[in-house]
């Protein structure tokens, strides 16, 4: 008997960064820290069975290449941060759910950060 199993869920946790962030002059000129969450859904039906890593979502090669635009590019607005990780952790055609949580530390006086979260789930086919 065979039946359809739940996405396995991929969370990359408080992925501490540095980039430029923001409008105002010293964000302009200085690097801040943010904090990213990525929660990822796929299917996983060939990787439970398997021991390839070909059958597996890679969730190396996401995180290196959120690392690499993250800290090699310059945000005027964390929205937009957000949505660049969000198009990062959805490219694989096997992603049928994605969320992406940034956090921007210290923007605020009294909080210790303002975050943005962003979602996609893959359209019904």
């Amino acid at each position: 008997m065979s039946f359809l199993q739940p996405d396995a869920i991929i969370r990359i946790k408080n992925l501490r960064l540095r980039t430029f962030i923001g409008i105002k002059e010293e964000e302009i000129k200085n690097k801040q820290d943010v904090v990213i969450n990525v929660v990822i859904h796929y299917p996983a039906e060939q990787a439970r069975k398997s021991e390839n890593i070909a059958d597996a979502l890679n969730y190396r090669t996401i995180t290196k290449r959120i690392i690499a635009h993250v800290e090699d590019n310059r945000f005027a607005l964390l929205e937009k941060l957000t949505q660049d990780v969000l198009n990062i952790a959805c490219e694989h055609h096997w992603v049928t759910y994605a969320e992406v949580e940034v956090d921007k530390l210290y923007a605020l006086r009294y909080a210790d950060s303002v975050s943005m979260t962003m979602r996609h789930r893959k359209a019904s086919e």
